[in-house]
């Protein structure tokens, strides 16, 4: 395993290192490696900064290498950053999920920005399934997933919003969220969607609708087509509005609606997803349900 110098350690342009100076922000990161050594996955690489620690739990049987990420913070707010990598070598087998959800604080005016960065090997098998992140009310948060798979390699994505603290009956009708998935396949642009919100966006007709969380789930490998009619099967019926299609080999789902009913149906689609395609147990991360 190594612990050598990451490109986090520097600050990405001189104003970012000007903003450093003035109010204190968080500014965290964390890099995880992992490589197959004959018939298991075992960390290549760490590195991480406050407020971004990893753990690995012990994996289930029959489960891939488990990292879990934690925020010491408790959340972040206007002004932090957070970069997150994820290299999962050939042939290796690694979930990566959340120890809970990610909170966004209000905002003072500026972004907080979360990069996550994917790379996928050929033969290997990545879950980046991080909990929900809840934007408070007043939150800002700018968000960029970038996954580079191999045309061997497989990767099973989600993402999930929750618009403000539901279970005190706050909404988040003030802020900005931005978020951006880029998809490379075999060195090759497959998929880039982009989303922007404001929390007045999120309750009108033309909107959200009123809708207290949104998810996307993305499915990245050659057999992504064989699965169709089982992603399509699981997201009819829900309790939430849900819908599957097919973009240039890429299997996505959606689930918009009451938190709850976002939560479990994400739940369930990713259970039955990774067992179908990789033979998993059909269930989502353990930490889901702590």
């Amino acid at each position: 395993m190594s612990a050598a110098t990451s490109r986090f350690e520097q600050f990405s342009t001189a104003s970012d290192a000007a903003d450093a100076r003035g109010l204190q922000r968080g500014d965290g990161a964390a890099e995880i490696a992992f490589a197959r050594h004959g018939t298991a996955t075992r960390i290549r690489h760490l590195y991480q900064r406050t407020p971004c620690r990893v753990r690995f739990p012990r994996a289930e049987a029959g489960q891939p290498a488990l990292a879990m990420l934690l925020n010491t913070a408790g959340g972040l707010t206007g002004g932090d950053r957070v970069a997150l990598s994820v290299t999962a070598d050939a042939a290796a087998s690694v979930t990566v999920t959340g120890a809970a959800a990610e909170k966004i604080y209000r905002s003072l005016g500026a972004d907080c920005a979360i990069a996550v960065t994917l790379d996928v090997g050929d033969g290997a098998w990545l879950e980046w399934l991080p909990q929900e992140t809840i934007l408070f009310d007043g939150a800002r948060l700018r968000r960029d997933l970038v996954a580079r798979v191999a045309a061997t390699g497989r990767l099973l994505a989600s993402e999930m919003l929750v618009f403000g603290r539901v279970a005190r009956g706050e909404r988040w009708t003030n802020g900005a969220m931005r978020e951006r998935w880029r998809v490379e396949r075999g060195g090759a642009l497959a998929w880039y969607d982009a989303l922007r919100l404001g929390g007045d966006t999120v309750a009108k007709p033309a909107g959200f609708a009123g809708a207290e969380a949104f998810a996307t789930a993305a499915y990245i490998g050659a057999d992504a087509a064989i699965h169709l009619p089982l992603a399509r099967e699981l997201t009819d019926g829900l309790s939430c509005r849900a819908g599957a299609t097919l973009v240039n080999g890429i299997l996505l789902a959606r689930f918009i609606g009451a938190a709850g009913a976002v939560r479990a149906g994400l739940a369930t689609y990713v259970g039955a997803l990774r067992h179908a395609a990789a033979g998993l147990p059909a269930t989502p991360p353990r930490a889901w349900s702590i």
